[in-house]
């Protein structure tokens, strides 16, 4: 276990059977399921709560729970009467952070995490609660278990520790029903509640039974006995365990042992498929519960884009602009694994003649007391931070664009990950098309406002209905819109870090299709992270149609940490030709959409945007590939005041994006039409021509010793040299201490087995004893 208890400054949770602490204040926000989590609370029945917990009857046994919780082995716990302590602090000492650090590196050895702060929370010798007349030899059995959440500004992990003989009782008695109820070690995200219903949040099981939490303290996800280690912030619908195939430091199984470990549990490490055994909450899961995750990156060049639309002139041509080469096909060399997850139930839809959905608002705040002097890590690295007389907020610096928290260059072609799940009726059919685990992947020109996004596989049973909803991709193209003097796109407002509900109408059929986005801000590699759900009914659009989107405008109104934005839209089908005829049709749709998102209430300077903004979408393009089953939407963005329907005065070629700057440039609007070019932070040249600036030539001891300076476009990327891995500031590299267990190889130096004893203290360390009836230092005894 971490160290612990009130002498390393440890709070003790009240005694009592279902005790919960006050709000834990959290200095770095942890990522949990994709969202930023800024409190915790410790209770007493094994669980880390989300948000403040529900009293006890109303979720032990039960998985999911309603607040979302962190749950190392949730069951009725009693520390009344001396029976136990709960001890939990947030600390960022450097000692703690380098045991945390470690131990997730023994699960992810390719990560390059290092924690900012980390959460403990002990549950120390704490008893199960015992019902009246109930046999009392069961009083005398005690758990003892640690919980570890070590956050950095971009993810967090969670290490769950179990010491050996630790876990001595599995379930507890049961209030609600007067029988004992099996502890669940697992998590689960919080419920969404909207006006009119609960959507309940993703949860991952991964133990419930006896045989699975035996075998917690006996084996291990991370290479070492009682250790087990998760990426729980990074994925937005299923936390990622560690699969280290390393033989686990254990000791030799007994009998009863070996019985129990032949049990499936968590990881078959003999394959490079590697099976994860989730054990699910309910009796009546099947084979096709378990679903094929496929893992892809896209390796997306800004000239492979760029050469096949750009004539000579710099100005996109119609027929290359839309060419299908010019979008992410989704697809790459994958890696695959199986894992059984719980995906959020869909939400039940209520119709309602007014719908006014407003969504949850988080707004971005501090205490009085809280500083930039303690809270600079909350802002990106190419920002300021700004103390007021109530809390700090940060802004983006010269050259990058974003809300402060997350910043990005100015003119940088930016990318977005994502994943789409849906289930959706299509016409009159009453069987609905459901799709999990979709790639969803776009490509953003900054500068010319131009987003291409691709999801693949749909069926093509949906592929051509859902080709008139290109809002699905266009609330990227609103993030990168081209800004207009003095108005601000979905970026420089949200960072990247909002969630979007939307209600789509279909006018005549009245069928309505319910969409949730949710971005997740920058991730390690500088794509931004998106989750696309979709539930409802669409008009049928025959297979082979085409559908064609006139240019619309939208405005979005934005009040305290929320957008919304509502709008009619056409769409024209034109259906393949039969008997020479291709039969075509228009079809309408009202959208409305809410945005929530946090904000920085302590500056109130006059500097922000107009309440109310203009989308204008141009070049819409839309397109269903049904022999690679991909949908592909394009559009051209700019945001910027109301128009009257007059002639526009800002019809500069930056906001129009009819410029001849670099792809990786910014356009700046003069007088009239006139415009200058200047490239972006990272490269170098007259605008018109920008090339990649190589800081690792320019500058060889950039990345110190024992590292290799990798060059990217517009920036760079130090990775350590075999042998070595960063230290606790992120920038040295140092040598990797290989463990070695000399006591089970046989590498050590104490006397003969028959003489002397040896013992396994971490690490590469041991220690030698003599016998009883023996005298001496353990590595000589008589």
């Amino acid at each position: 276990l971490l160290p612990h208890g009130e002498e390393r400054g440890d709070a003790a949770l009240e005694p009592g059977d279902d005790v919960r602490s006050a709000a834990l204040k959290l200095s770095t926000a942890l990522h949990f399921y994709g969202a930023a989590v800024r409190s915790l609370y410790i209770t007493t029945n094994g669980i880390i709560a989300v948000n403040e917990p529900s009293s006890e009857e109303k979720y032990l046994g039960q998985f999911p729970v309603s607040f979302g919780a962190i749950a190392p082995f949730m069951a009725d716990l009693d520390t009344t009467g001396g029976r136990g302590n709960v001890y939990y602090r947030e600390d960022s000492s450097s000692d703690v952070l380098q045991l945390a650090s470690d131990y997730i590196k023994r699960g992810f050895p390719e990560t390059a995490f290092d924690p900012s702060s980390v959460v403990i929370v002990t549950w120390k010798l704490v008893a199960p609660f015992q019902a009246p007349g109930e046999d009392h030899a069961l009083e005398e059995k005690r758990n003892t278990f640690q919980a570890v959440l070590a956050s950095s500004d971009s993810s967090s992990y969670a290490i769950f520790l179990y010491p050996e003989d630790s876990l001595q009782f599995y379930s507890t008695y049961s209030k609600n029903n007067n029988e004992n109820i099996r502890a669940i070690v697992g998590f689960s995200q919080a419920s969404t509640n909207y006006i009119f219903w609960e959507n309940p949040g993703s949860y991952n099981v991964i133990a419930e039974d006896e045989d699975s939490i035996r075998n917690l303290v006996k084996s291990s996800n991370a290479g070492k006995q009682g250790i087990w280690v998760f990426d729980i912030g990074n994925s937005s619908d299923s936390i990622v365990p560690a699969k280290i195939s390393n033989i686990l430091e254990s000791v030799e199984p007994n009998e009863e042992d070996q019985e129990m470990t032949s049990k499936p549990f968590m990881s078959d490490y003999g394959s490079t498929e590697i099976t994860q055994q989730y054990i699910t909450s309910s009796t009546d899961s099947t084979e096709e519960d378990q679903h094929l995750v496929t893992y892809s990156v896209p390796q997306l060049a800004a000239e492979d884009f760029l050469t096949s639309y750009q004539d000579v002139t710099g100005t996109p041509s119609t027929e290359s602009f839309y060419s299908p080469q010019n979008f992410p096909t989704a697809k790459a060399p994958p890696r695959h694994f199986r894992i059984q997850q719980f995906p959020p139930q869909p939400p039940q839809v209520i119709d309602v003649e007014e719908f006014d959905e407003t969504g949850i608002v988080f707004r971005y705040h501090t205490d009085i007391q809280e500083t930039c002097a303690n809270n600079r890590h909350q802002c990106s690295v190419h920002a300021i931070c700004k103390d007021y007389p109530n809390g700090f907020c940060c802004s983006c610096i010269a050259g990058y664009k974003g809300n402060g928290r997350q910043c990005v260059a100015e003119g940088s072609p930016q990318r977005v990950n994502g994943k789409v799940r849906g289930r959706i009726f299509v016409g009159n059919n009453p069987v609905p098309v459901v799709f999990e685990n979709t790639d969803l992947h776009s490509y953003v020109v900054m500068n010319q406002g131009r987003a291409y996004t691709a999801i693949s596989t749909i069926p093509e049973t949906l592929g051509y209905s859902l080709l008139p909803l290109a809002s699905i991709g266009g609330i990227i193209g609103w993030m990168f819109a081209v800004e207009q003097q003095g108005y601000k796109n979905g970026f420089s407002i949200t960072g990247g870090e909002f969630t979007r509900q939307t209600e789509v109408t279909f006018l005549g059929s009245n069928e309505k299709l319910v969409v949730k986005q949710k971005f997740s801000g920058i991730d390690e590699h500088g794509h931004l992270t998106i989750s696309t759900e979709m539930e409802g009914r669409i008009p049928e659009i025959p297979s082979g149609a085409s559908v064609h989107i006139e240019p619309y405008t939208e405005l979005y109104h934005t009040s305290s940490s929320v957008i919304t934005s509502s709008s009619s839209r056409e769409y024209t089908v034109t259906e393949p030709e039969r008997d020479g005829v291709a039969a075509t049709y228009t079809g309408a749709y009202q959208w409305r959409q809410t945005i929530s998102f946090d904000e920085c209430i302590h500056d109130d300077s006059p500097h922000s945007a107009p309440a109310t903004q203009q989308l204008s979408v141009d070049s819409v393009f839309v397109l269903y590939n049904r022999d690679e089953q991909i949908l592909r939407y394009a559009m051209s963005n700019s945001i910027g005041p109301i128009s009257d329907g007059s002639a526009d005065i800002n019809r500069n070629p930056c906001y129009t994006g009819t410029h001849n700057c670099d792809t990786n440039a910014v356009c700046r609007p003069g007088t009239g039409n006139r415009f200058s070019c200047e490239c972006s932070i990272g490269f170098r040249g007259d605008g018109n021509v920008c090339y990649d600036i190589d800081e690792c030539s320019e500058q060889p001891g950039l990345c110190g010793s024992n590292a290799d300076c990798n060059n990217q476009p517009g920036t760079y990327r130090c990775e350590c040299v075999g042998g070595y891995q960063f230290a606790a500031d992120g920038r040295t590299c140092v040598a990797v201490e290989h463990e070695v267990n000399h006591c089970q190889r046989g590498t050590h130096n104490c006397d003969i087995p028959q003489r002397a004893q040896c013992v396994y203290t971490g690490g590469s360390a041991y220690i030698c004893t003599c016998l009883p009836g023996f005298s001496g230092d353990g590595r000589a005894c008589e």
